[in-house]
């Protein structure tokens, strides 16, 4: 890096402005191209993948991949690290997730371990840097398979303001969980089709609703869990949690009616 100052930042359109402390140019490891390759084949070995059909993206979610009788299956380990995020991380943090992945391997899958493992990655303390780095790049981190838009998507511009984006399931049109809160991102992946989770405010931006009823209750008033930074609507919700309330639209507010115009 050419700067002297310990940081820099990184920042997009979309708006969002992190401190990076610097660090070498960003190249694919070999690790990284090896755990690609392998959660690519495995993702394409597993049925029921909540994250849809590949194409896939690998995600440094913290993958941990087993094997039963039914083929592969992935569940997550207690956090992910981010490429970038490597740069800020204690080694013996992260080898509390080492130590984690190892245990599940050694009690359920000591065969699986193996066939995954066979440089015995797991049963190595991280007690440096290039030791998280091999961590954060391997099978068991950077392996999350997701659809590209949900890894990287950024949510399609409307037309005019207040006129929503056109209906379509969730694949066609993600807000992926590198530009949208991670729990309102998952939210598109268990949602009924026919409920539009992404609404578009008055100043045509971005928002994210929930209803706040069980489906068939005759509720339809929603929750708004986000809304784009700096227009009105994220005003509204600021001063309502501040009096630590949601802030809830009614059934004929526009938002709502855009949320529930497919039902």
């Amino acid at each position: 890096m050419t700067s002297n100052e310990p940081v820099h930042t990184e920042s997009e359109s979309h708006p969002w402005t992190v401190d990076v402390a610097n660090h070498p140019a960003r190249k694919d490891s070999a690790e990284y191209v090896a755990a690609r390759h392998k959660m690519n084949q495995l993702a394409g070995q597993s049925a029921g993948l909540v994250y849809g059909p590949g194409p896939y993206q690998d995600h440094h979610g913290g993958a941990l991949w087993l094997k039963d009788g039914q083929g592969w299956f992935m569940v997550r380990n207690q956090a992910g690290i981010e490429w970038s995020a490597q740069f800020c991380a204690e080694p013996a943090k992260i080898d509390l997730l080492r130590q984690n992945a190892k245990r599940l391997y050694d009690l359920l899958a000591p065969q699986v371990k193996q066939e995954l493992d066979p440089d015995g990655l797991l049963d190595q303390p991280i007690k440096d840097a290039a030791g998280v780095a091999r961590w954060t790049d391997s099978i068991f981190n950077a392996g999350v398979p997701l659809h590209p838009g949900f890894h990287t998507g950024v949510l399609p511009a409307p037309g005019a303001p207040g006129t929503p984006a056109p209906p379509g399931p969730a694949d066609q049109q993600p807000g992926g969980v590198h530009h949208y809160p991670t729990p309102i991102a998952d939210i598109q992946l268990f949602k009924y089709d026919d409920f539009q989770l992404w609404v578009t405010d008055a100043e045509g931006k971005p928002a994210a609703v929930a209803p706040v009823a069980p489906r068939g209750s005759g509720n339809a008033s929603v929750h708004v869990l986000y809304a784009t930074p700096g227009t009105q609507l994220a005003q509204q919700k600021k001063a309502a949690e501040r009096a630590n309330n949601p802030l809830i639209l009614g059934p004929d507010h526009p938002l709502a009616a855009q949320a529930y115009r497919n039902q």
